[in-house]
């Protein structure tokens, strides 16, 4: 492998009108950059994974906002149970369009394009919703909304995966995830700035409000480079090394990164016969890529049948549960969440590639699970024991489970789904498969929110948190078995694992004495694989 990866490191360098004949793969080696160079290069790539995880903030906003402006649109509109319940829901079913054509789209006119696509589409869908007259209007944004959310939502994670150097990738991944949590806090914020508004007018508002972070979306475009790896695949060699030269410390590393690029799709060329289609691939995949598809699509998926969304769209619904009776209050407590969640999803930014996914994953897990049954506890005390515990308590207890719960989901499930969902597939079939892992995902999240309300009507809100408790259960299982650890492990070298099948199912031991360390405080990064 070395010497193909030497062989094609002078290739590419030929490539260069800049290097001359007599500069060799020695003399390339012994180029370091200052150390300006370098944190200006590294500034560089953050910057284009914060641009690119704009479009997180739109499904976060929408998330956020809705929660409270339905209260108002309720009273507008004079929408039913069940329409309210479509309303909040069909954005998660229908974001799968997006998501689904987004892989194919991606592939041929280019990451970044498919991200300024998707924030056009949620741009006319979020005017629609702002003007809407009717119920039947208002869907109709709603869904053109969902497929702009999915397509850029989809996309933004595999772009940031590709330009990331493999040292802070797990950090860099996150963003996405980061973004979607001060969605929602400003989806909560504005619901609460303008609540004194008429119902007429308030949840107008608040919807439009949304229009804003695609506007800086379309800027980041022309700032932003095309994913490398995408321009590869378009054997569009020189512009591909002209970007990794951005974001790369030396050339001796941009030749080899290109290398192992290269390298990594002739492989996949040469596994399966050269007409055979990437979703006929994944529909029937070999040994490596089904244990890559469990690993991201059940990630996928127990991310959102955990409830997670039933907790942030329906909150007003579980406090008002709970005891707290006026809407300015209900709201209030929305914010508390939300700054919750935003604060916990940068503890996990700063432990992600220290401490490795699969400890934080056992971490958030488990503290889920207990904050679920906790919360199930205090809504079915309040309801059928009310002299057991006074109703501020039934209140408070109601509120810390509610934060706890959006808490320890921020420190593993919600930003290592990004990680892992953008990073374990191979290039070939990356933006189809990190979209099909989403089906899960967004299947899962439609049938929580079209659903809780009317299951919540049968066997109580906290009946429903007592089965959000149990499927958080069997997802403490699924991450022990099916979710390898990638920390540090290059987007190529992870391929290899899945390949090698005895290393991905190896290391559960050390991984769980990993998390009591974390657990108890230690500070110091492990080597995990």
């Amino acid at each position: 492998m070395a010497g193909a990866a030497d062989g094609m490191g002078s290739k590419y360098a030929a490539l260069d009108p800049t290097d001359g004949p007599e500069l060799d793969a020695a003399m390339v080696s012994r180029r370091r950059p200052s150390a300006s160079e370098r944190r200006s290069k590294e500034r560089f790539v953050y910057g284009c994974a914060i641009f690119a995880s704009l479009n997180a903030i739109l499904l976060g906003y929408d998330v956020g906002v809705m929660s409270g402006a339905i209260i108002y649109i309720q009273k507008d509109l004079h929408i039913t149970e069940f329409q309210e319940e479509i309303l909040v829901g069909c954005l998660s079913v229908i974001s799968l369009l997006g998501s689904l054509s987004g892989g194919r789209t991606s592939d041929a006119i280019g990451r970044k394009w498919t991200m300024g696509l998707g924030a056009i589409i949620f741009q006319t869908g979020a005017a629609i919703m702002t003007f809407a007259p009717s119920f039947t209007v208002l869907m109709i944004g709603r869904l053109l909304a969902g497929v702009g959310i999915g397509f850029g939502a989809m996309i933004s994670a595999v772009y940031i995966a590709e330009i990331s150097p493999a040292a802070a990738r797990g950090t860099l991944t996150s963003l996405p995830e980061i973004c979607i949590n001060l969605g929602i806090l400003l989806g909560y914020v504005s619901n609460y700035a303008f609540s004194g508004l008429s119902e007429h007018i308030s949840w107008r508002v608040m919807l439009g409000v949304g229009i804003l972070p695609s506007v800086f979306i379309g800027v980041a475009l022309f700032v932003i480079p095309e994913s490398p790896r995408w321009l590869m695949m378009e054997k569009r060699v020189p512009e591909a090394r002209a970007v990794l030269l951005q974001i790369s410390e030396s050339e001796a590393e941009v030749e080899e990164r290109l290398a192992e690029i290269e390298e990594a799709a002739n492989i996949m060329k040469s596994v399966n016969s050269e007409d055979k289609a990437v979703w006929r691939e994944l529909l029937n995949p070999s040994p490596a890529v089904r244990r890559m598809l469990y690993a991201g699509c059940g990630i996928q998926l127990f991310q959102q049948i955990t409830g997670i969304d039933a907790t942030v769209y329906y909150s007003p619904t579980i406090f008002r549960d709970a005891g707290i009776k006026s809407d300015q209050e209900l709201l209030a407590a929305t914010v508390a969440v939300g700054f919750t969640k935003t604060i916990f999803i940068l503890v996990a930014i700063f432990l992600i590639d220290k401490v490795g996914r699969k400890p934080l994953l056992y971490v958030s897990t488990i503290g889920m699970t207990v904050c679920l049954f906790a919360l199930g506890t205090a809504l079915t005390l309040r309801k059928h024991a009310e002299g057991l515990i006074s109703p501020n308590l039934g209140i408070d207890m109601a509120i810390f489970a509610v934060c706890g719960n959006v808490a320890f989901f921020s420190i593993g499930m919600g930003p290592i789904c990004w990680v892992l969902s953008s990073e374990i597939f191979p290039i070939r079939l990356r933006a189809q498969a990190s979209a099909l892992g989403q089906v899960g995902g967004r299947v899962g999240s439609g049938l929580v929110s079209m659903s809780f309300l009317s299951m919540a009507r049968a066997i109580s809100v906290g009946g429903m948190f007592f089965v959000f408790a149990a499927i958080s259960t069997v997802s403490v299982v699924f991450v022990y078995f099916c979710v390898p650890e990638t920390k540090g492990k290059t987007l190529e070298q992870i391929e290899i694992m899945f390949e090698g099948g005895k290393e991905w199912k190896g290391g559960g031991e050390v991984e769980l004495e990993d998390t009591q360390h974390l657990i108890q405080g230690d500070k110091k990064s492990f080597s995990l694989g």
